[in-house]
């Protein structure tokens, strides 16, 4: 059981890194922004005074750190969706590892961010309210595409 947490923590933490490499590149390549993490810090700091949704986070109180807050709480969900994964597959799927199965994964993991980050933030259930709806659901099943692609690909290099 050790063995497969610890696997899933590493396959959590290559496919926040494949994440943010997907990000870079697309900032890079084609001029698309960067992920505000700030934003996302401001909305984790509120949490502990009881505000999980907000008309829009930027008119939210700034907390001190909350860039860093919000990389941490990034990272530390990527740890547990690997780790979700690897209980959930088991010691036979971590020896061979499929990629379906790890892509089926991180498109269903999107629904934390449809249905509570993004409606918390001022951002609508599944987007919403952003100017372009379609097309930022449609980067974020790229983007957990990616995920999906770190999952697989640190299962593989582990296995």
């Amino acid at each position: 059981m050790s063995t497969i947490l610890i696997s899933g923590l590493v396959m959590g933490l290559g496919a926040t890194i494949a994440m943010d490499i997907w990000a870079l590149a697309l900032n890079r390549i084609l001029g698309i922004g960067l992920p505000n993490w700030g934003n996302v810090g401001r909305w984790v700091a509120h949490l502990r005074h009881g505000t999980v949704f907000h008309d829009n986070i930027s008119d939210a109180a700034p907390v001190p750190r909350e860039t860093t807050i919000g990389w941490i709480f990034h990272y530390v969900v990527g740890l547990i969706y690997g780790a979700i994964l690897a209980l959930i597959m088991g010691s036979a799927w971590l020896a061979a590892p499929t990629f379906f199965a790890a892509w089926i994964f991180a498109i269903i993991t999107i629904a934390g961010g449809w249905c509570l980050l993004h409606p918390g933030m001022g951002l609508g259930w599944f987007l919403s309210k952003t100017p372009t709806p379609w097309k930022n659901r449609g980067m974020g099943l790229l983007a957990h595409t990616a995920f999906g692609l770190g999952l697989w690909g640190t299962a593989l290099v582990l296995a």
